[in-house]
């Protein structure tokens, strides 16, 4: 129950004057991008829908994709079938992947979900599944894969998704065009991402899978490729626009003859038609696309600003902006003002100042300010020395925890927290929770009763964090605790009005000013965007209900430790002192369950601090190099409204 959040749209290809062959100019496979997962999603099962019905006198084979990617589609055929609108009495599917070897009956099994998410919603025939059975013993393997290859080739229509390496199926770098059905070792960056359907451990995630080879995909009559996420990104890009290699697989489906690309606008995102419209085509030229060209412009000739030539717009395909906005030296100024005019010291507005050309109006000052935390972290993360700044100006700042951030704890960290308990003097329950910790299953929800616990040591260190830098921890630091997080495991509930009425009660107590939220969209069933969405949906139910207070507060967005915002977007830039770097570095210090083992690092094993400094310092650097005054770090938000 969620509102689907996208960003603004800040101008681009001006797609509707353009064919369709100039559209897709730079694309080796014709990539269609839509504003989020769902639209596309649709559109897929449009094209499923339309070949299935269209199939007569035999059964329409079906070769279907595993994973997260495939969620809103596999929700949208299901839809279709219970309206009555589609049936798959007609359709045999075949699965491309799974685990091996493995019982084939577990939560985790990529085939269950499979069932879980489309089959057993449908009216397909038993017989007409076909999944590679994760059962078959060791010295018949090969001969199995060999019947299952000859069974999955010829499908009338492959629907895959892809994997942050360009991975199709669990064909990983490596593997070739002649590749068939076969088991093959996962690499530990593999097993590291499918940790996540095995409560992050490692240590009992398959280390082997079956998979439909690439050869035989290249079988099939037509193939769709869909990625969601801007964490897919630069996998769409070598895949849609790069050289065919084996390092990249979905790359060699460049050769098929009948293949299209669903993306999102995330996953889209460093396409050149995104990146650089103007080297496509004719562009709706907006404030932010303008000042976007020329910082590109900047960055590919290594040149401040204030030094671009008329050649350099020229050489460059910009020569439409200057027909349109006038000589360079004139887009040169403008730009660089409005570039700088984003910079402030004050994010919270500054007293007795002219404001006009100022991000943050004065009035009022005070403020109150509500800094929403998907987890417990994200806060000091993301936006600390913004935070440290605003209250040590006098504002009225408050944040909330979304979400308890309980399964991000190291079964260590709490023992190590009851023996220091115990060793005060204070409790004994080491046995008790040792032997509760033993008693997990893996890939099982936690016990209750140990979540609550670690849910207890991230709120203690939220509020040491914010203590650290002078914030009332007890009047200031809100602890929401979203019923949507607390399933247990890494899979979570559907967000629902219960989730949105608590942030609702919290945003009418408080009647912010400023409202700050994560703005991470690299995963679409991430807890970032839940929680965004959920957020936007109390506001605007809110100002439905008539909170008219609502219209003067502005909502800014920031980004995590994985990604920023590029400067074609930013409307706020705050520097930070190298003093302030300190104290922010500090706060994240804090949260003493997260730092040296970093529960859920993704592909990059530094620690939060690490990236979210580096991050800042790379942001202040592209500012110097556009010709700005040169700080130690600058941390920077986009204006939803």
């Amino acid at each position: 129950m969620s509102k689907q959040f996208t960003l603004p749209y800040e101008g681009g290809l001006a797609e509707e004057t353009l064919s369709g062959g100039i559209l897709h100019n730079y694309e080796k496979i014709w990539t269609d991008i839509y504003p989020e997962a769902r639209p596309a999603s649709v559109a897929v099962a449009d094209l499923i829908s339309a070949s299935i019905n269209k199939c007569k006198g035999r059964l329409f084979r079906l070769g279907l994709t595993t994973g997260a990617t495939p969620a809103a589609l596999y929700e949208e055929l299901a839809r279709r079938y219970e309206a009555g609108e589609l049936s798959f009495r007609n359709v045999e599917v075949i699965s491309i992947d799974e685990y091996y070897p493995a019982s084939g009956d577990e939560a985790q099994s990529r085939n269950h979900r499979l069932h879980e998410a489309l089959l057993d919603r449908v009216d397909i025939l038993p017989e007409n599944v076909h999944i590679p059975d994760p059962t078959v013993p060791s010295d018949r393997i090969s001969e199995y894969c060999s019947e299952f290859d000859k069974l999955a080739r010829g499908l009338d229509l492959l629907v895959i998704g892809i994997g942050e390496d360009g991975q199709v199926g669990f064909n990983e770098s490596g593997s070739n065009e002649t590749t068939r059905t076969r088991t093959v070792r996962l690499s530990y960056s593999s097993r590291k991402r499918q940790s996540r359907n095995f409560n992050h451990d490692i240590a009992v995630t398959p280390q082997s899978a079956i998979t439909m080879g690439i050869g035989t995909m290249m079988t099939a009559d037509h193939i769709i490729l869909m990625a969601w996420g801007e964490d897919k990104a630069k996998a769409v890009k070598a895949i849609a626009e790069g050289e065919i290699t084996t390092t990249c697989p979905a790359s060699l489906l460049q050769r098929h003859q009948h293949i299209r690309f669903f993306v999102d606008d995330t996953a889209g995102s460093l396409l050149t038609r995104v990146v650089a419209p103007w080297l496509v085509g004719p562009c709706n030229w907006t404030p932010k696309l303008r000042r976007k060209a020329v910082v590109w412009l900047c960055q590919t000739v290594g040149k401040p600003i204030l030094k671009l030539t008329d050649q350099d717009y020229l050489e460059n395909s910009l020569g439409e902006l200057l027909e349109k906005y006038g000589s360079f030296d004139k887009i040169n100024i403008e730009v660089f003002n409005d570039l700088q005019h984003t910079i402030t010291g004050w994010p919270g507005g500054k007293p007795n100042a002219d404001d006009s050309t100022r991000p943050v109006p004065v009035a009022p000052f005070p403020k109150t300010i509500l800094i929403f935390s998907p987890h417990p972290d994200d806060d000091v993360i993301s936006m600390g020395g913004t935070f440290i700044r605003m209250v040590s100006q006098g504002h009225n700042v408050h944040v909330a925890y979304e979400t308890s951030g309980d399964v991000a704890v190291h079964d260590d960290v709490v023992l190590q927290q009851l023996d220091a308990a115990y060793q005060l003097g204070l409790a004994d329950r080491f046995d008790e929770v040792k032997a509760l910790i033993d008693s997990k299953v893996p890939g099982e929800p936690e016990p209750r009763a140990l979540l609550n616990l670690k849910a207890a040591i991230r709120r203690s260190e939220a509020r040491a964090a914010v203590r650290s830098f002078g914030l009332d921890d007890k009047k200031n630091a809100h602890f929401l605790n979203l019923p949507f997080y607390e399933s247990g495991g890494i899979k979570k509930n559907p967000c629902t009005q219960v989730d949105i009425d608590i942030i609702k009660k919290l945003i009418r107590e408080l009647k912010p000013q400023m409202i700050f939220m994560a703005g991470d969209l690299a995963d679409p069933h991430g807890t970032h965007r839940v929680c965004t969405e959920a957020a936007l949906l109390a506001v605007e139910q809110l100002k439905a209900e008539g909170e008219k207070w609502l219209s003067d507060t502005h909502i800014w967005l920031y980004r995590g430790a994985w990604m920023e915002w590029e400067l074609g977007r930013v409307d706020m830039a705050v520097p930070l002192s190298p003093d302030e770097v300190v104290k922010k570095r500090h706060a994240i210090f804090r949260h003493l369950s997260q730092k040296d083992i970093v529960p859920f690092p993704g592909e990059d094993p530094r620690e939060f601090w690490q990236r979210a400094e580096e991050r800042t310092q790379n942001t202040a650097q592209l500012y110097d190099k556009l010709g700005m005054a040169e700080y130690q770090a600058i941390e920077v938000f986009l204006k939803l409204c």
